[in-house]
């Protein structure tokens, strides 16, 4: 009966054991498979010409030529949206329009000047050209089709005038024309109301491809090039098909978002056909391809990583683990091996291990403080160095974070030993320091490297130390071991917190945070592999 109980036990056990792993198996899934997804589409997406543009201008990657040809070949369809903004806001946009019959007014005039004409013929020509000006503007900020017919006959009843053939004056007579047929189908009650729309109409286009060819180059490297991705046009598209607004439901409720077709804004005018060509016409317009951006490992990132990628946050994430493992592992071996080979079993001994075992449940950001205090502000002064946070700082402090871990896990692996080795050792004439170093060492190495293991993984993915000891959001890479590097763990944190522009490009954001889970992966797979080799290596294989 005893027995039919302990196999049942035994696989209810089994049971529950295996469900234990699938539900954290599908734990992990749930919380990183999102994650790797989005950080995976900083490296492998669809490209526009956009970005083929952006990479030929700040890395010197792929064909200038096949790029130009590219480029090229986009024009046309680009045009077509330009033609259909500039001849809408020929005829709608008021200010403009005062603005280029003024620029007409003084081109005129210094044409008179050069042609050297004085007298009552400058005069009377200078009259009249005020007077077309002033009727022009009255017609642009008149509401009544009337008035504006009659400024307007005005004005283009000086079109076939002699003197103003050949002239900079053809412009007035074009800029009416030009109002004249937008008038015809807008409603110039809502002239004011066109203009706002417009101006956000333009600053999408322009946001989806570029500055518009002539116009002056911006300044700020991201205002340079449109959309450098497709899933971002698509994005973008959407806010160019549609607006927000706030509007009341219900009298006495708070205002709801809701979006509205932007083409309503422009029903029955010359700009309405837009809404229907931008979306059929994008493609064309951007030239999406599948892109392995490799690059985003190498790359350093350009304006708050708006392009580029985590170069040097890799490297420095690299060199501070690297640094840090360098302090720990020796420190943590030798202070086990003296807790046990040496210290004996008093009530000093219990007290130090008692200190280990709390060190090891602080906080992080502790010893980032404690790092602060005393690594920075203390001991480089002291060493007639700069006080500052710098690389060294910063894996020192990570050192002292893992020292705990590693100090028991080394001193469990050390105790792990079979009492025998030594004795046996011993009893061939070994001292104790040679026994420890030839015997118990290389038979502890195993268990010592499943210390190494997680001392790597807190290392590499700690941010509170780093943020006070060593590492920068933004900054060249260090040239030695005493300035401040850039970090995957900070970087991340930095983007998330702080940094309002990298927040649009959420896809660098999960694609550093993946480099960092995926870095890791691989320095416990390296030490994995090493652990098993030793394994084998002891036992004969």
């Amino acid at each position: 009966m005893k027995l039919i109980i302990r196999q049942g036990l035994d696989k209810v056990f089994t049971v529950l054991t295996g469900t234990a792993v699938v539900v954290l198996s599908l734990v992990l899934l749930v919380i990183l498979g999102p994650m790797i997804v989005k950080g995976t589409s900083a490296l492998v997406f669809h490209g526009t010409v956009e970005f083929r543009r952006m990479q030929q201008a700040l890395f010197n990657r792929g064909s200038q030529a096949r790029l130009a040809a590219e480029v090229a070949e986009t024009k046309a369809a680009r045009q077509k949206v330009y033609d259909l903004i500039d001849a809408f806001k020929q005829g709608m946009d008021p200010e403009a329009l005062k603005d280029q019959a003024g620029r007409v007014h003084r081109q005129f005039g210094q044409e008179l000047q050069g042609k050297e004409i004085k007298g009552e013929q400058y005069t009377a020509l200078r009259s009249i050209s005020r007077d077309i000006r002033t009727r022009l503007e009255q017609a642009f900020d008149s509401h009544d089709p009337n008035r504006i017919e009659e400024d307007l006959a005005y004005v283009l009843g000086f079109s076939e005038d002699p003197r103003f053939k050949g002239t900079a004056a053809e412009g007035f007579f074009r800029i009416a024309r030009q109002f004249q047929k937008a008038a015809a189908h807008a409603d110039l009650a809502r002239q004011r109301e066109y203009a706002t729309a417009l101006a956000e109409v333009d600053g999408i286009i322009t946001e989806l491809l570029g500055p518009r060819p002539g116009t002056p180059m911006p300044a700020l490297v991201r205002q340079q090039y449109g959309t450098t991705r497709w899933e971002q046009a698509q994005a973008i598209l959407n806010r160019f098909s549609f607006a927000e607004q706030w509007v009341e439901d219900q009298p006495g409720r708070p205002l709801i978002r809701r979006e509205v077709p932007r083409r309503g804004q422009f029903a029955g005018t010359d700009l309405e056909p837009l809404f229907d060509y931008v979306p059929s016409h994008l493609a064309e317009m951007l030239r999406p391809r599948l892109t392995i951006y490799w690059q985003f490992l190498i790359d350093d990132s350009i304006e708050s990583h708006t392009f580029g990628g985590v170069g040097p946050e890799l490297l420095g994430t690299l060199v501070i683990t690297l640094l840090g493992m360098l302090f720990v592992v020796p420190l943590g071996v030798i202070s086990a091996a003296y807790l046990v080979e040496q210290a004996g079993d008093n009530w000093v001994v219990r007290t130090i291990r008692l200190c280990i075992n709390t060190l090891a449940g602080v906080p992080s950001i502790v010893f980032g403080l404690f790092g602060l205090a005393f690594f920075v502000m203390t001991l480089l002064p002291a060493l007639g160095l700069e006080s500052k946070a710098c690389v060294l700082a910063a894996s020192l402090t990570l050192a002292v974070l893992t020292l705990p871990v590693m100090i028991r896990s080394s001193e469990e692996a050390i105790r792990a030993v079979p009492q025998t080795y030594k004795e046996g050792s011993m009893a061939l004439g070994a001292s104790p320091f040679r026994t420890f170093v030839t015997v118990t060492l290389p038979a502890a190495l195993p268990g010592i490297l499943t210390g190494v293991i997680l001392s790597l993984s807190r290392i590499a993915g700690e941010t509170a130390p780093v943020l006070f000891t060593g590492a920068v959001a933004m900054g060249r890479i260090p040239h030695s071991v005493l300035e401040p590097t850039r970090t995957l763990s900070y970087g991340s944190y930095d983007m998330a917190v702080g940094d309002r522009i990298a927040m649009m490009f959420p896809h660098n954001q999960y694609g550093m945070v993946v480099t960092l889970v995926v870095l890791i992966l691989v320095l416990n797979g390296l030490a994995i592999v090493l652990r098993t080799r030793v394994f084998k290596k002891l036992k004969g294989h």
